[in-house]
C-alpha cells in the first residue's frame, strides 16, 4: 500500500489544530474558563514545557479562551496541577495524575543523565543512587528544602560535591516543586518535596532508578511507554519514531511504536528536495489535519512552548529561513509570533518605571496590511494579559 503524503503546510495545519491553536478552547457561557478546562488541556498538551515561571500562562492564554492568571494559579495553590521534572529531564506542567506517572516512566533518562553529565558524574561516580534517592526523598518528604539545602545536608553523609547530590537528587526521584513557586506574581526560589507528599498519593513504579531499563523489561512499563506514544501522536502528530525520542528525551522507542503501527496510520513527509521519499511518519486514525488552506489566526507564544520542543524536524511551525532568528546563543529564549501558522517573528515585554508596559514585536518580514492589522489586534489582548489587565499599556510593531 502506497502512503499517503503530507506536505509541510498540511503538517502544519494538523499541529495547530490538535494544540488548540487554530481555534481556542470554548469558555463557559460567562466567558470565563469552563471548570477543569486548565487540567484537561495540560493533560491533553502531555504537560507543557515550564522551566521559566511565567511560561505556562501564555501558554495557556492562547489556547483557552478567557484565560487569567489565577486560573492557573489557583490550580497550582490547590495541587491540580504541579512543576516537576519529566520529559528531556526539563520543568514542565503536569496534572496530579501525570505527575505521579511520567516522571517514573522517563526515570531511566534521569539516572543516564546523571551518570554521563560533566559537572556532576565524576562526583557521584561512587555514590549508590539506590540510598541517595532514599535518603533524599525521607529529608523533603519530613520538610520541604531548597536544593542547596538539600545538597547542603546530603552532603554529611557523602562527603561530595553538594549540587552533585541535589542533583542526583532530582534526577532519582520526583520533585515537585512547591507553590508559591510558579504563581503569578508570587513566585519564589525553589523548594522541593515528592509528588507523593505533595498529592498524598504513591507514584507509579517501574522497577526503581536503574539507568539500563529498556522497552521489553516491564510489561507494564512497556504499556505505559504505548499511552505515551499514543497521546503524544494526538497532541503532535503525525510524527516520527525521532521526534517522539526527540519530545520524550527517551531513546529505543522503536519496538513500542512497533508494537503499535497497526493501530496507526502511516503517512509519509513530502519528498526531499534531492527527490528522496519523505520520512515516515504514524498517527492516529481519524486524528485532526485540516486541509493546508485552513486560516491560520495569529498566536503569541511563550519562550518554551512545545510547539518549538515537539519535533526532530521542526520545518512545520519554522521556515528554514527563519531557523537562526528562534535561536538563542546568549541563552535568552524570545516568546514567538505566529502569523499565518509560521514563526514569522518575535515578541517581548518592556517594562521600566513610570511608563506604560509596552508589548515590542518584531516581524522577520514584512508584514501585509492584513497581517499588521492581526497582528496588533491579538497583541493589544496580550499586552493586557502580560501587563496584569493594567489600564497603562502600549503595543509597537516593527516595520
Amino acid at each position: 500500500m502506497i502512503a499517503t503524503v503530507v506536505d509541510t503546510p498540511h503538517l502544519n495545519r494538523a499541529l495547530l489544530a490538535r494544540q488548540h491553536l487554530l481555534e481556542r478552547v470554548a469558555g463557559s457561557p460567562d466567558g470565563a474558563v469552563a471548570p477543569g478546562a486548565v487540567e484537561d488541556l495540560v493533560e491533553h498538551l502531555v504537560g507543557l514545557q515550564a522551566q521559566n515561571p511565567s511560561t505556562a500562562y501564555p501558554t495557556l492564554w492562547s489556547r483557552l479562551a478567557g484565560f487569567t492568571h489565577a486560573d492557573l494559579g489557583d490550580a497550582l495553590l490547590d495541587r491540580r496541577v504541579v512543576r516537576v521534572a519529566a520529559m528531556r529531564g526539563t520543568i514542565h506542567l503536569l496534572t496530579a495524575r501525570d505527575a505521579l506517572e511520567l516522571p517514573e516512566l522517563l526515570r531511566p533518562l534521569f539516572v543516564r543523565g546523571l551518570r554521563s553529565n560533566a559537572a556532576y558524574g565524576p562526583a557521584l561516580r561512587d555514590v549508590d543512587l539506590g540510598e541517595l534517592a532514599a535518603v533524599a526523598r525521607d529529608l523533603v518528604e519530613t520538610e520541604p528544602l531548597t536544593p542547596q539545602q538539600l545538597g547542603a545536608r546530603l552532603a554529611e553523609r557523602w562527603d561530595t560535591d553538594p549540587g552533585a547530590l541535589s542533583y542526583a537528587a532530582r534526577g532519582t526521584n520526583a520533585l515537585v516543586q512547591v507553590t508559591p513557586r510558579g504563581v503569578w506574581g508570587r513566585s519564589g526560589g525553589t523548594t522541593w518535596t515528592t509528588t507523593r507528599a505533595w498529592l498524598g498519593a504513591e507514584p507509579a513504579s517501574y522497577g526503581g532508578p536503574a539507568d539500563d531499563l529498556a522497552p521489553g523489561d516491564d510489561p507494564v512499563r512497556d504499556a505505559a511507554l504505548e499511552r505515551l506514544v499514543l497521546r503524544y501522536l494526538a497532541a503532535y502528530g503525525p510524527a516520527s519514531i525521532a521526534d517522539v525520542q526527540y519530545w520524550s528525551g527517551l531513546t529505543g522507542l522503536r519496538p513500542v511504536v512497533a508494537s503499535l503501527r497497526d493501530r496507526l496510520d502511516v503517512v509519509r513527509a513530502e519528498p526531499t528536495p534531492a527527490g528522496r521519499p519523505g520520512r515516515e511518519l504514524l498517527d492516529l486514525p481519524g486524528a485532526p489535519r485540516p486541509p493546508a488552506g485552513t486560516p491560520a489566526p495569529v498566536r503569541f507564544l511563550a519562550d518554551y512552548d512545545d510547539v518549538w520542543l515537539a519535533h526532530a524536524e521542526r520545518s512545520r511551525i519554522v521556515e528554514p529561513e527563519h531557523r537562526d532568528r528562534v535561536r538563542s546563543p546568549n541563552g535568552v529564549v524570545p516568546g514567538r509570533v505566529l502569523v499565518d501558522g509560521y514563526v514569522r517573528g518575535t515578541w517581548a515585554v518592556r517594562r521600566a518605571r513610570g511608563e506604560p508596559t509596552t508589548l515590542e514585536v518584531t516581524p522577520f518580514v514584512p508584514l501585509t496590511a492584513r497581517q499588521r492589522a492581526e497582528v496588533t489586534a491579538e497583541a493589544e489582548g496580550f499586552v493586557r494579559f502580560v501587563a496584569d489587565d493594567a489600564e497603562v499599556h502600549a503595543v509597537t510593531v516593527a516595520a
